[in-house]
């Protein structure tokens, strides 16, 4: 918390500048030198002490060594000769001497150690001069921000201004191209300074322009800020095209500046520009008076001046004011002669500007035509400091443009106030003395009280003095603080102090910057450090805030010894001791002592030791001196101590009660927990499966004294509260007061004994309790009859305690101890726990009761209460969901994914509503894939137990080892579920259950529909449901929600493009793939089916459609609305409707509307199914368009009458194509070729057999004749080979004649194959096509076998074909004879055969 040198930065190559800028002078020796300073050096060890008996202790540090000293030698102080300039950020460095100057550039490196660290290393040499005998007098180094929208801070590019004896002034890059030169005086350059833009730290502060200003003995130049950035970006600019284009032109622009001729002062050697002030109105009345006499008029608005400040001789300083708009500004001439008039690239120096690479004609011209140079604006000096003896020879500004240090050649440093123009502090024995300032920011941490954020932080001012003749750095608080520090280092530094920032900045461009500059640093040309003063902003402050700041240190020395891991706790304990005495604030005592007890490396007897040390302290002083709040604060502190220290005692004690006082209170629960043991046992095998968590979070992990403090909170009158924080930490001190006591390990009454003095309310201690019991459930499965008795100890005892159970409690009412109890088990999730805690507390309570009222009836009468009513409800509930908490926690089968079990409470399955359970069985359903049927089986089990038995015993039998567990698993699942459903016979009734788990596999299939199993399971739970109420407005809840968007999204798309889509259509439209879309459309034709059925049952005017095998004996008499309940213990349900009372409010539908929806549901899932070309929509006319997609409820106007022949042409020609699919998916002629029959077809998929009904269905409702379609089917299958199921069709078929021309064409092509076109053709066909008559070859060979899918047939089913072609031609038709020749021919080939 003291001032300190940081070093920074290192130069690398100091020898090789040194040798460069000192080429003739190598060899000369500097003993000389090194005596003329001892000579000058003088002993000031006393005067120095002087300063160290303030208040204020600094430390001095020592930089230099016996190596640096020898090295002095070598060197001398050939730093002093040079013309040193450092950029404010520290990036560059020049030094120059005479004509020959080094720039040194910023690079990284890494050290040995790995770590790194900035370098300033040589990047250019070389001489700056252009003419003769012109040597470097002044320079300084510029940098200017960038333009760029993304900069935060760092500038673009470094500026090197470097000042002549010439008069010239020239401005280079960092790699030393010249980019401009300017004569504007002829005189000698004497200094350089710039301001730059400062952000106003209040708001009455005047916005200061930027400038350069140049000095001369007589002059001062001022160049504009804004004009000098823009013309050196032009001049880059055009420097870096010119190199670019191989040319050496430039064009500058030229300079806006101000020239003073300054009067009434004999030397002149430096300067300040303060800036632009405004005088207040006192001051500008006495000014008026003193230099117009008594009549002078004064003007009403003060004018702007600009402010200069200069140091010589006669007078020593002098102010010098310029009136704002005085002087109009000049602009450096141009000359005459343009470019295009000269032979070389550059300017003459007749035009003030000047260049590089001139050769011998321009020299010529140049001192031919000298350039010309503007005449100076004259300036008096307004008053200035007398003291002809004294000369000046710096001025250094402060940052805040308010305060100038000034260095003379007595070896003083005066303080000026540039606003009062007076000396204000002087400081003696300084000889050759180099200044700089420091503005140091407060810590927003230091405000006593934190101020809003609106108020400007607070700046300390600093001037740093460097002492060369006795090689010391100091630093002073102003305007007359003490000195604040002090540094010894080398007798030939430098003290680089810019004074200035980025050029180019203003208000708006440094919005969010951060600017890195360096203010003030230190250059040892020894060691090639650059350091800078490192300085707190407390040692600016006063006395009486120092001993705060003195304060404040002694917390940070705390802080960061309470950091440090690897302290002993001895050294811990005195250290904080010695801290926590020295500090004298009682704010900053109460932080320190708060942060000590809230650190987790120190143990519990630290904190002891120190709490009662410092108590001890605060109680000897005057009650007037000591914090009340502190006192009050260690007290209740060293309270929680001692009982964190009580309780771990207790707990690590080996002595335990007995509990044999118990056994008597214990009968009655015995025989509960024997009759729920069975479920608790199932209970705990699924809970006590292994599971991930973290190791902090684990209970048995200690409870650390800091956590305990951080929970607890002592009140005025010392009773003590425990603040209720995250429901871990909660559990974890619960653990810590609790838990030993519970497993028995601990003295239950001593540690109940110990609470009740510390003042903690039992209701906390109940509430801490109860939460360990329940947190903790598996240990305590592990060992319940030892925890529960436990547990009834502990509750007696916490009963018993001063403000536990009201004195005026009567047992009618309800008691608030107990029903804290009730409320803990009924929002419990853990159902184990809390029923075993339920068992108890009713036990207790119903004691507590008895006693009550014995003590006041003395009657052999059990009391009847309110409050055990309570209980048993409440037991009652419990029992209910520990054996459907039990059934949720059944994992689901391998393979199957699914979530995290769903967790209940009595709380949670109350404001579920009344579905709340069946809601929670549904999901279970689904996490288990458990089929519809299974479920249907199950839930009938209790009534066909028999023979369920005889499947059990028949599996098992017929079962390996790994088959017995999975049924012997499979069983108990089943078990379960009828437990369940006998406790809640009302609540999970099958239709009610059905209804959840269709909708709970509807909800799971929109988050996935590509996953299409769900909505066929939840189409199969919903034809489970026997109430048709439930069943229609499920149906219908299900298309409105769910179905009918994505239904219209797909008819949309088919549509549109005519096919089946492909895949990536069907995901970007319907969201799903093109097979899940034909599964959806599949169940979208069952779901509106089972609407239909409905409907027709409900209004018993409607019958079911034939070909829906499901429902061919539905029942058509009156249905009563089913009435909806719910257990007896479960009544207090409020939470929202279930869905089978959602259903039951659902409106009819319009049955017309819905079998026009089927009917698009089924044309879209055959298209699908069969990869068609169709337009679905397109079948229907503007009637039918406009009814779909409507609500289902709602009447619409229905397509009626004849249709159009073409329309219902176009829809024959698609259902002929469907059936055509049809016959082509179940091509199985081997199966039929064997005579075996026809085998069965599957269900589903596009060989199911109920496609050729639905076809006809179809066609009757598409006004399609079905005779067309059947015939068509006829001839189709034996197209394909498949005669069989074309024998079974052909009955059906009316128009028989139609039909045998079809066939006989048919049959015609597969005896031509056989006779012309077969590859294996014998001697006895040929034989038998020559016997043929002549008619019936022509008419085989004009047959096209080609046609034919399956023309290979065996010869028995062709001649059954021609069989039942001559039993359908009637004699007179004009194709009979031709069947008889073909009779006779298949008949002769089959004798042949």
């Amino acid at each position: 918390m003291s001032c300190s040198l940081l070093e920074f930065c290192r130069l690398q190559e100091l020898r090789t500048v040194r040798d460069y800028l000192f080429h003739n002078q190598r060899d000369e020796p500097v003993e000389e030198n090194n005596e003329a300073d001892n000579q000058l050096s003088w002993d000031t060890s006393d005067w120095e002490s002087a300063w160290d008996n303030g208040d204020k202790q600094e430390e001095e540090t020592t930089s230099t060594t016996k190596v640096e000293e020898e090295a002095t030698g070598q060197t001398g102080p050939w730093l002093q000769d040079c013309v040193v300039a450092l950029s404010p950020c520290s990036d560059l460095l020049v030094v120059a001497r005479e004509q020959k100057a080094v720039f040194l550039s910023a690079k990284w490196r890494t050290d040995d150690s790995g770590r790194e660290e900035m370098t300033l290393a040589v990047s250019w040499t070389g001489a700056l001069s252009t003419e003769d005998g012109e040597c470097v007098s002044s320079c300084i180094c510029i940098p200017l921000a960038s333009q760029k929208r993304s900069s935060t801070g760092r500038p673009d590019w470094t500026c090197v201004v470097v000042g002549f004896t010439s008069g010239h002034v020239r401005f280079y890059t960092e790699n030393g191209v010249l980019l401009l030169a300017q004569l504007l005086h002829e005189d000698p350059v004497l200094r350089l300074k710039c301001r730059t833009y400062e952000i106003p730290r209040h708001p009455g502060v005047t916005e200061q322009h930027e400038e350069l200003s140049i000095l001369y003995p007589a002059a001062l130049v001022t160049i504009d800020g804004f004009s000098l950035f823009q013309s050196l970006r032009a001049c880059r600019n055009q420097v870096a095209r010119a190199a670019a284009a191989g040319s050496d032109v430039i064009q500058p622009p030229p300079l806006a500046y101000k020239k003073w001729g300054l009067k009434d002062m004999d030397t002149i050697v430096d300067h300040s520009s303060v800036g632009i002030m405004t005088l207040c109105v006192f001051d500008q009345m006495k000014n008026a008076s003193i230099l117009g006499g008594f009549t002078a008029s004064v003007k009403g608005n003060p004018p702007a001046m600009s402010q200069y400040v200069t140091v010589g001789g006669g007078p020593f300083t002098g102010f010098y004011y310029s009136v704002e708009g005085s002087s109009q500004p000049l602009l450096s001439h141009v000359a005459m002669a343009v470019a295009s008039k000269l032979t070389s690239a550059l300017f003459s120096a007749a035009s003030g500007w000047l260049g590089w690479h001139k050769n011998k004609n321009e020299d010529e011209a140049a001192q031919k035509q000298k350039p010309k140079v503007e005449p100076a604006t004259p300036l008096t000096i307004r008053f200035g400091l007398p003291d002809s003896r004294r000369h000046g020879e710096s001025i250094c500004l402060s940052p805040c443009n308010t305060l100038a240090g000034v260095t003379d050649d007595f070896g003083r440093v005066s303080l000026l106030d540039l606003a009062r123009g007076i000396a204000i502090r002087m400081w003696k024995g300084y000889r050759d003395a180099q200044l700089g300032w420091l503005q140091v920011p407060e810590e927003r941490s230091d405000r006593e009280f934190s101020p809003p954020t609106s108020l400007p932080r607070r700046h300390a001012l600093f001037l740093v003095i460097y002492a060369p003749r006795r090689g010391i750095l100091e630093v002073w608080g102003m305007q007359q603080g003490p000195r604040v520090g002090a540094f010894t280092v080398g007798k030939h530094c430098r003290l680089l102090y810019a004074g200035y920032r980025l050029m180019g900045v203003n208000s708006v461009t440094s919005q969010g910057w951060q600017l890195h500059t360096q203010q003030v640093c230190l250059l040892d040309p020894i060691t090639g450090a650059l350091r800078t003063v490192n300085i707190p902003f407390h040692l600016a402050l006063s006395d009486k805030k120092s001993e705060r700041a003195k304060d404040m240190h002694l917390l940070k020395r705390l802080t960061t010894l309470l950091k440090s891991r690897d302290v002993e706790p001895d050294i811990l304990e005195s250290e904080a001791k010695s801290v926590l005495l020295d500090i004298k604030h009682p704010a900053i005592k109460k932080q320190a002592l708060e942060s000590l007890l809230s650190n987790k490396n120190a143990p519990v007897s630290c904190l002891t030791n120190i709490a009662s040390t410092l108590y001890d302290t605060l109680k000897k002083q005057d009650t007037e001196d000591v914090d009340v709040l502190l006192l009050q604060l260690c007290s209740s502190q060293l309270k929680l101590l001692q009982l964190y220290t009580d309780i771990e005692q207790l707990h690590s004690a080996a002595d335990t009660e007995a509990c044999s006082d118990n056994q008597d209170s214990l009968e009655g629960i015995k025989d509960e927990l024997s009759r729920v043991r069975p479920t608790l046992q199932r209970y705990a095998q699924f809970t006590s499966r292994p599971s991930v968590s973290f190791a902090q979070d684990s209970p048995n992990s200690p409870l650390t004294v800091q956590a305990f403090l951080s929970q607890m909170e002592c009140s005025e009158d010392g009773e003590l509260k425990v603040n209720r924080r995250a429901e871990a930490e909660w559990n974890q001190l619960g653990n810590f007061l609790f838990w030993g006591c519970l497993c028995g390990k601990s003295p239950l009454h001593k540690v109940c004994d110990t609470l009740q003095q510390a003042g903690i309310s039992p209701q906390q201690l109940l509430a801490l309790l109860l939460s360990v019991w329940i947190q903790r459930e598996k240990e305590v499965l592990q060992k319940t009859e030892e925890t529960v008795r436990n547990l009834h100890t502990l509750l007696i005892a916490l009963s018993n305690m001063k403000g536990a159970v009201e004195e005026s409690w009567d047992p009618q009412s309800i008691s608030p101890w107990w029903q804290q109890v009730r409320t803990t088990c009924i929002q419990s999730h853990n159902a184990a726990a809390a029923l075993l805690a339920a068992f108890v507390a009713h036990r207790a309570a119903k004691a507590s009761i008895t006693n009550h009222a014995d003590s006041k009836l003395h009657s052999e009468w059990e009391a009847v209460s309110l409050e055990l009513e309570q209980w048993v409800v409440c037991v009652r509930q419990l029992e209910d969901v520990l054996v459907l908490q039990t059934l949720l926690l059944v994992p689901p089968p391998q393979g199957v994914a699914a979530g995290a079990a769903t967790q209940c409470s009595i709380k949670t399955l109350l404001e579920g509503g009344t579905g709340g359970i069946a809601d929670s069985v549904s999901k279970w359903v689904f996490r288990q894939n458990l089929a519809p049927q299974r479920l249907k089986e199950i839930l009938q089990k209790r009534v066909d137990k028999d023979a369920d038995d005889k499947l059990e015993q028949k599996g098992i039998e017929e079962g390996n080892e790994k088959k017995e567990q999975s049924q012997e698993d499979t069983d108990r699942t089943a078990e379960l579920l009828v437990a369940v459903w006998e406790r809640f016979p009302h609540s999970l009734s099958p239709d009610l259950l059905f209804a959840h788990c269709c909708w709970e596999y509807v909800v799971q299939w929109n988050k996935d529909p590509e996953e299409g199993q769900c909505l066929c399971s939840a189409v199969e739970h919903l034809k489970l449901i026997s109430s048709p109420h439930i069943q229609l407005g499920i149906s219908t809840m299900m298309w409105s929600t769910f179905i009918v968007k994505r239904f219209s999204a797909a008819a949309y798309l088919m549509e549109k493009v005519g096919k089946a889509p492909k895949d990536r259509l069907c995901r970007r439209d319907v969201g799903m793939g093109d097979k899940a879309v034909t599964s959806f459309l599949g169940c979208c034709v069952q779901l509106l089916q089972i609407l239909m059925e409905v409907t027709g049952v409900l209004v018993k005017n409607q019958s079911p459609l034939s070909f829906i095998n499901y429902y061919a004996d539905s029942a058509v008499e009156e249905v009563s609305v089913p009435e909806l309940s719910v257990e007896e213990s479960w009544c207090g349900a409020e939470g929202p409707a279930s869905i089978a009372e959602l259903a039951l409010e659902q409106k009819g539908v319009h049955y017309p509307l819905v079998q026009h929806h089927c009917l698009l549901a089924s044309l879209l899932h055959a298209a699908l199914t069969f990869n068609l070309k169709v337009k679905p929509l397109s079948l229907f006319d503007s009637k039918g368009k406009n009814a779909f997609f409507r609500d289902l409820t709602t009447i619409q106007l229905m397509p009626s009458g004849d249709m159009d022949p073409g329309l219902v042409s176009v829809r024959q020609e698609f259902l002929l194509r469907v059936l055509t699919g049809w016959v082509q998916a179940i091509d199985d002629t081997s199966s039929s070729a064997s005579g075996t029959g026809c085998p069965p077809l599957p269900s589903s998929g596009p060989k199911a057999g109920w496609w050729p009904s639905l076809c006809l269905e179809l066609g009757s409702l598409l006004q399609v004749n079905p005779d067309i379609l059947r015939r068509h089917l006829v001839c189709e299958l034996y197209n394909q080979g498949l005669d069989l199921r074309a024998e079974e069709v052909m009955l059906e078929v009316e128009d028989k004649d139609v039909l045998g021309s079809q066939l006989l064409v048919l049959t015609g092509q597969r005896l031509s194959f056989l006779l012309l076109h077969s590859q294996s053709q014998t001697q006895a066909a040929m034989e038998l096509l020559a016997r043929l008559p002549p008619t019936l070859c022509t008419w085989l060979k004009a047959m096209d076998p080609s046609e034919l899918r399956c023309p290979l047939v065996p010869l028995s089913q062709s001649s059954r074909l021609v069989g039942r072609l001559i039993e359908m031609l009637p004699e007179n038709h004009a194709q009979y004879s031709l069947a008889l020749h073909l009779l006779e021919a298949v008949e002769a080939l089959t004798t042949e055969d």
